[in-house]
Protein backbone atom coordinates (compact mmCIF):
# COMPACT_ATOMS: atom_id res chain seq x y z
CA UNK A 1 0.00 0.00 0.00
CA UNK A 2 2.80 2.33 0.89
CA UNK A 3 4.57 1.43 -2.33
CA UNK A 4 1.37 2.20 -4.18
CA UNK A 5 1.19 5.54 -2.55
CA UNK A 6 4.81 6.19 -3.44
CA UNK A 7 4.14 5.38 -7.07
CA UNK A 8 1.11 7.63 -7.08
CA UNK A 9 3.09 10.46 -5.52
CA UNK A 10 5.92 9.89 -7.98
CA UNK A 11 3.51 10.18 -10.88
CA UNK A 12 2.16 13.45 -9.52
CA UNK A 13 5.66 14.82 -8.96
CA UNK A 14 6.83 13.74 -12.40
CA UNK A 15 3.95 15.56 -14.11
CA UNK A 16 4.43 18.81 -12.24
CA UNK A 17 6.78 20.28 -14.93
CA UNK A 18 4.28 19.84 -17.79
CA UNK A 19 1.89 22.68 -16.91
CA UNK A 20 4.75 25.22 -17.27
CA UNK A 21 5.72 23.76 -20.62
CA UNK A 22 2.12 23.72 -21.81
CA UNK A 23 1.70 27.34 -20.71
CA UNK A 24 4.76 28.42 -22.69
CA UNK A 25 3.54 26.56 -25.76
CA UNK A 26 0.12 28.13 -25.38
CA UNK A 27 1.64 31.62 -25.09
CA UNK A 28 3.76 31.00 -28.20
CA UNK A 29 0.71 29.79 -30.15
CA UNK A 30 -1.28 32.85 -29.08
CA UNK A 31 1.55 35.16 -30.19
CA UNK A 32 1.75 33.41 -33.58
CA UNK A 33 -2.02 33.67 -34.00
CA UNK A 34 -1.92 37.38 -33.16
CA UNK A 35 0.83 38.02 -35.74
CA UNK A 36 -1.07 36.00 -38.37
CA UNK A 37 -4.27 37.91 -37.62
CA UNK A 38 -2.52 41.27 -37.96
CA UNK A 39 -0.85 40.26 -41.21
CA UNK A 40 -4.17 39.06 -42.62
CA UNK A 41 -5.56 42.57 -42.26
CA UNK A 42 -3.04 43.82 -44.83
CA UNK A 43 -4.68 42.25 -47.88
CA UNK A 44 -2.62 41.52 -51.00
CA UNK A 45 -4.63 41.12 -54.18
CA UNK A 46 -5.11 37.67 -55.67
CA UNK A 47 -6.71 36.20 -58.81
CA UNK A 48 -10.20 36.33 -57.26
CA UNK A 49 -9.95 40.12 -57.03
CA UNK A 50 -9.14 40.29 -60.74
CA UNK A 51 -12.11 38.07 -61.58
CA UNK A 52 -14.43 40.23 -59.46
CA UNK A 53 -13.09 43.32 -61.20
CA UNK A 54 -13.80 41.79 -64.62
CA UNK A 55 -17.32 40.76 -63.58
CA UNK A 56 -17.95 44.27 -62.30
CA UNK A 57 -17.35 45.73 -65.77
CA UNK A 58 -19.53 43.39 -67.89
CA UNK A 59 -22.57 45.68 -67.83
CA UNK A 60 -23.03 47.54 -71.14
CA UNK A 61 -25.05 50.80 -70.83
CA UNK A 62 -27.46 52.02 -73.48
CA UNK A 63 -26.85 55.04 -75.73
CA UNK A 64 -26.50 58.37 -73.94
CA UNK A 65 -29.13 61.03 -74.77
CA UNK A 66 -29.07 64.75 -73.96
CA UNK A 67 -30.99 65.58 -70.78
CA UNK A 68 -33.33 67.90 -72.68
CA UNK A 69 -34.12 65.09 -75.13
CA UNK A 70 -34.96 62.70 -72.31
CA UNK A 71 -37.44 65.19 -70.81
CA UNK A 72 -39.00 66.21 -74.15
CA UNK A 73 -39.36 62.62 -75.37
CA UNK A 74 -42.67 62.12 -73.55
CA UNK A 75 -43.77 65.75 -73.25
CA UNK A 76 -47.33 64.89 -74.28
CA UNK A 77 -47.71 62.66 -71.22
CA UNK A 78 -48.04 65.20 -68.38
CA UNK A 79 -47.71 62.72 -65.52
CA UNK A 80 -44.67 61.04 -67.07
CA UNK A 81 -43.07 64.43 -67.82
CA UNK A 82 -43.51 65.55 -64.19
CA UNK A 83 -42.11 62.22 -62.98
CA UNK A 84 -39.06 62.61 -65.23
CA UNK A 85 -38.42 66.15 -64.05
CA UNK A 86 -38.56 65.00 -60.45
CA UNK A 87 -36.38 61.97 -61.15
CA UNK A 88 -33.84 63.90 -63.20
CA UNK A 89 -33.61 66.76 -60.74
CA UNK A 90 -34.24 69.06 -63.68
CA UNK A 91 -32.06 72.18 -63.73
CA UNK A 92 -33.42 74.54 -66.36
CA UNK A 93 -30.11 76.33 -66.93
CA UNK A 94 -28.43 72.99 -67.63
CA UNK A 95 -30.73 71.95 -70.50
CA UNK A 96 -28.09 72.86 -73.08
CA UNK A 97 -28.13 69.73 -75.22
CA UNK A 98 -24.83 68.37 -73.91
CA UNK A 99 -24.68 64.58 -73.80
CA UNK A 100 -21.77 63.96 -71.49
CA UNK A 101 -22.37 64.22 -67.73
CA UNK A 102 -19.78 65.96 -65.60
CA UNK A 103 -19.08 65.09 -61.97
CA UNK A 104 -17.32 67.92 -60.17
CA UNK A 105 -15.84 66.82 -56.84
CA UNK A 106 -15.85 69.52 -54.19
CA UNK A 107 -14.25 67.76 -51.22
CA UNK A 108 -13.12 64.46 -49.77
CA UNK A 109 -13.35 63.70 -46.07
CA UNK A 110 -12.67 61.02 -43.47
CA UNK A 111 -15.07 60.29 -40.61
CA UNK A 112 -13.78 58.34 -37.60
CA UNK A 113 -14.20 58.27 -33.83
CA UNK A 114 -10.42 58.53 -33.73
CA UNK A 115 -10.14 61.92 -35.49
CA UNK A 116 -13.76 63.11 -35.78
CA UNK A 117 -14.19 64.47 -39.31
CA UNK A 118 -11.43 65.72 -41.60
CA UNK A 119 -12.49 67.53 -44.79
CA UNK A 120 -10.10 68.38 -47.61
CA UNK A 121 -11.36 70.71 -50.39
CA UNK A 122 -10.66 69.58 -53.96
CA UNK A 123 -8.49 70.08 -55.85
CA UNK A 124 -5.86 69.55 -53.15
CA UNK A 125 -3.81 72.68 -52.48
CA UNK A 126 -0.25 72.69 -53.73
CA UNK A 127 0.99 73.17 -50.17
CA UNK A 128 -0.72 69.88 -49.16
CA UNK A 129 0.55 67.92 -52.14
CA UNK A 130 2.85 65.09 -51.04
CA UNK A 131 1.76 65.34 -47.39
CA UNK A 132 -0.45 62.71 -45.70
CA UNK A 133 -4.08 63.61 -46.30
CA UNK A 134 -5.02 62.15 -42.92
CA UNK A 135 -3.57 60.12 -40.03
CA UNK A 136 -5.46 57.32 -38.26
CA UNK A 137 -4.62 54.94 -35.46
CA UNK A 138 -4.44 51.19 -36.01
CA UNK A 139 -7.58 49.10 -35.56
CA UNK A 140 -10.12 51.92 -35.90
CA UNK A 141 -13.22 52.18 -38.10
CA UNK A 142 -13.49 55.00 -40.64
CA UNK A 143 -15.48 56.09 -43.68
CA UNK A 144 -14.74 58.27 -46.69
CA UNK A 145 -17.13 61.17 -47.22
CA UNK A 146 -17.53 62.67 -50.71
CA UNK A 147 -19.16 65.91 -51.80
CA UNK A 148 -19.78 66.49 -55.52
CA UNK A 149 -21.99 68.13 -58.14
CA UNK A 150 -23.45 66.48 -61.24
CA UNK A 151 -23.77 68.66 -64.34
CA UNK A 152 -25.31 68.45 -67.84
CA UNK A 153 -26.70 64.88 -67.79
CA UNK A 154 -27.38 61.78 -65.70
CA UNK A 155 -24.24 59.97 -64.58
CA UNK A 156 -24.95 56.26 -64.51
CA UNK A 157 -23.21 53.64 -62.37
CA UNK A 158 -20.68 55.91 -60.71
CA UNK A 159 -18.05 53.81 -58.92
CA UNK A 160 -15.12 54.61 -56.64
CA UNK A 161 -12.00 52.42 -56.64
CA UNK A 162 -9.49 52.92 -53.83
CA UNK A 163 -6.10 51.27 -54.42
CA UNK A 164 -3.52 51.25 -51.62
CA UNK A 165 0.24 50.59 -51.60
CA UNK A 166 2.73 50.21 -48.75
CA UNK A 167 6.44 50.19 -49.47
CA UNK A 168 5.70 49.92 -53.19
CA UNK A 169 3.55 46.77 -52.75
CA UNK A 170 -0.16 46.88 -53.52
CA UNK A 171 -1.93 45.76 -50.34
CA UNK A 172 -5.57 46.60 -50.96
CA UNK A 173 -8.12 47.57 -53.59
CA UNK A 174 -11.75 48.22 -52.78
CA UNK A 175 -14.44 49.14 -55.30
CA UNK A 176 -17.63 50.88 -54.12
CA UNK A 177 -20.76 51.45 -56.21
CA UNK A 178 -22.06 54.95 -55.55
CA UNK A 179 -25.02 54.75 -57.93
CA UNK A 180 -26.76 56.87 -60.55
CA UNK A 181 -27.14 60.63 -60.10
CA UNK A 182 -29.08 63.32 -61.95
CA UNK A 183 -28.05 66.95 -62.32
CA UNK A 184 -29.28 69.15 -59.49
CA UNK A 185 -28.47 72.50 -57.91
CA UNK A 186 -27.49 71.07 -54.53
CA UNK A 187 -24.33 69.02 -54.04
CA UNK A 188 -24.53 65.31 -53.33
CA UNK A 189 -22.97 64.03 -50.09
CA UNK A 190 -22.10 60.32 -50.07
CA UNK A 191 -20.25 58.15 -47.54
CA UNK A 192 -18.47 54.94 -48.56
CA UNK A 193 -18.64 51.62 -46.72
CA UNK A 194 -16.99 51.47 -43.31
CA UNK A 195 -13.44 50.13 -43.25
CA UNK A 196 -11.03 49.22 -40.45
CA UNK A 197 -7.36 50.14 -40.40
CA UNK A 198 -5.01 47.16 -39.96
CA UNK A 199 -3.22 46.55 -36.66
CA UNK A 200 0.26 45.48 -35.66
CA UNK A 201 3.79 46.70 -36.12
CA UNK A 202 3.80 45.78 -39.82
CA UNK A 203 0.65 47.81 -40.45
CA UNK A 204 2.00 51.07 -39.06
CA UNK A 205 3.60 53.65 -41.30
CA UNK A 206 2.98 55.63 -44.47
CA UNK A 207 0.71 54.44 -47.29
CA UNK A 208 0.19 55.80 -50.79
CA UNK A 209 -3.18 55.45 -52.52
CA UNK A 210 -5.25 56.36 -55.56
CA UNK A 211 -8.97 57.13 -55.74
CA UNK A 212 -10.52 56.72 -59.17
CA UNK A 213 -14.13 57.56 -60.05
CA UNK A 214 -15.65 56.06 -63.20
CA UNK A 215 -19.15 55.69 -64.66
CA UNK A 216 -20.73 52.97 -66.79
CA UNK A 217 -19.22 54.47 -69.95
CA UNK A 218 -15.72 54.12 -68.42
CA UNK A 219 -15.56 57.90 -68.24
CA UNK A 220 -13.08 58.90 -65.51
CA UNK A 221 -14.36 61.89 -63.51
CA UNK A 222 -11.52 62.10 -60.99
CA UNK A 223 -8.23 60.37 -60.26
CA UNK A 224 -6.72 61.46 -56.96
CA UNK A 225 -3.30 60.40 -55.69
CA UNK A 226 -2.91 60.81 -51.94
CA UNK A 227 -1.11 59.41 -48.89
CA UNK A 228 -2.13 58.63 -45.33
CA UNK A 229 -0.47 57.34 -42.17
CA UNK A 230 -1.38 54.70 -39.59
CA UNK A 231 0.03 55.15 -36.09
CA UNK A 232 0.23 52.98 -33.00
CA UNK A 233 -2.91 52.89 -30.90
CA UNK A 234 -2.14 54.48 -27.54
Amino acid sequence: MEGGKGAEAGTSSGSSSFPDKDLKNKQTEEEEEEVAENLSKIRVLDDDDVEDEEGFSKFVPGPLLPLKGQIDKDKDDESLRRWKEKLLGCVESDLNGEKDPEVKFLSIGVISKDVGEITVPLPVKESQSGCPLFTLKEGVQYRFKLTFNVLHNIVSGLTCTNTVWKGGIQVDRIKNMLGTFAPQKDAYVETLDEETTPSGILARGLYTAKLRFEDDDKRCHLELDYSFEIKKKS
